[in-house]
């Protein structure tokens, strides 16, 4: 079914965005019930098979699930089965009797409230679900978490993702139709690793997109721009935390996956694992210190606001201190009574007045000494 095309109108997005939960609809109900926890999607799921080795690829749509069984054991042939699209749970349970998936494993990938996890099965399966984060608006940079899971199996691959305008491991597939590097020459296992690579790649596209963000939002907390609201400061934070919380249990999966010995990772695809965690490590590195830089810059406008309320509070007060004594003065004379001395002086009300005018320039020149002023 195509993608029905139509002219978006005009949005409002608030500074912070809220985090969408969803219903859970599977409470109540037996383990390993298939039930899809996201948005509600009108399309239809796409299943794409690929099969390569070094000498051949073929890369084809599939119209029935009968077409989806992996090459036999023994043939060295690599399948990769990539489903676009999670919400029709009958065609995933159908896939996951077709590879003997275990139910539980079915559950978590049409979850896409589910936190990351790394999972293995008495089957030979090795199970990854984690998030891929998609920068949805930039001014100000707004976050959205892709469910994205992965099935490793004996010389199979397994990736199920949520329906989105664009394939997410586009890279993957054109380097395996230019036969070049070593894709083509090596297991399911990195191939794995090429699509976990592409997700991780990402965080790096999203941290330079929060940096840009950050680092403009840092020059007008510098200037004192007077346009920037504690809103936007916390909407950065908050950003920068939903990115931690989705990314950190990977660092985890990655280290169980590179220290405990299994026999679906070879040994010579591990060093390619383990300069994966590496870059997770990077990234979360990044994230704190973007964490620590916004904490900063929070207490920066803060005291720039004190400031400059201190600022307007002195000149009130300054203000208050030279009218005062030129308001007893005034007082004085207006008071309504027959025989005050200076009622019947010619030049009275000048003298009045140039008191007044000497008051203000002693205290004016005393307040300057006192570098008040």
């Amino acid at each position: 079914m195509d993608k029905e095309e139509s002219a978006p109108g005009p949005e409002l997005r608030p500074l912070i965005q809220k985090t969408k939960r969803y219903k859970r609809r599977n409470l109540l109900t037996s383990p390993g019930t298939l039930t899809y926890i996201g948005p509600e999607i009108a399309l239809k799921t796409k299943v794409r098979r690929i099969q390569y080795n070094e000498q051949m690829i073929r890369d084809e749509a599939v119209k029935s699930l009968n077409e989806c069984a992996p090459a036999p054991v023994g043939e060295p042939i690599i399948t990769w089965l990539d489903v676009d699209g999670i919400h029709e749970t009958g065609l995933i349970e159908k896939l996951g009797k077709l590879y003997q998936l275990h139910p539980l494993l079915l559950e978590d990938v049409v979850n896409t409230e589910h936190k990351p996890k790394l999972e293995f099965y008495d089957s030979g399966h090795l199970f990854l679900t984690l998030k891929m984060l998609h920068v949805e608006s930039e001014n100000p940079v707004c976050l959205s978490a892709e469910h994205v899971s992965f099935v490793l199996g004996t010389n199979y691959v397994i990736s199920f993702q949520e329906e989105r305008n664009s394939d997410i491991f586009t890279p993957v597939l054109a380097r395996l139709e230019a036969s070049v590097g070593k894709t083509r020459r090596n297991g399911p296992d990195y191939l794995l690793f090429a699509l976990l690579d592409i997700v991780v790649d990402n965080y790096f596209l999203v941290l330079e997109k929060l940096g840009d963000n950050l680092d403009v939002t840092e020059d007008r907390v510098i200037a004192g721009s007077d346009d920037l609201s504690l809103n936007e400061l916390y909407a950065l934070k908050r950003e920068l935390s939903v990115a931690r919380r989705q990314i950190w249990p990977l660092r985890d999966m990655l280290s169980q996956l590179i220290r405990e010995e299994n026999s679906q990772i070879a040994k010579e695809v591990v060093p390619y694992y383990r300069d994966l965690y590496d870059h997770v490590m990077q990234v979360l590195d990044t994230i704190d210190s973007y964490r620590e830089l916004v904490a900063s810059l929070v207490d920066v406008h803060l005291s720039t606001i004190s400031n400059r309320m201190n600022s307007v509070m002195k000149t009130l007060t300054i203000f208050s201190a030279i009218f005062m004594p030129l308001t007893f003065i005034v007082g004085v004379y207006g008071m309504n009574f027959e025989y005050m001395p200076e009622l019947k002086m010619r030049y009275g009300y000048y003298y009045v007045w140039g008191i007044m005018a000497m008051v203000t320039v002693g205290m004016i020149f005393y307040f300057r000494t006192k570098k008040w002023m």
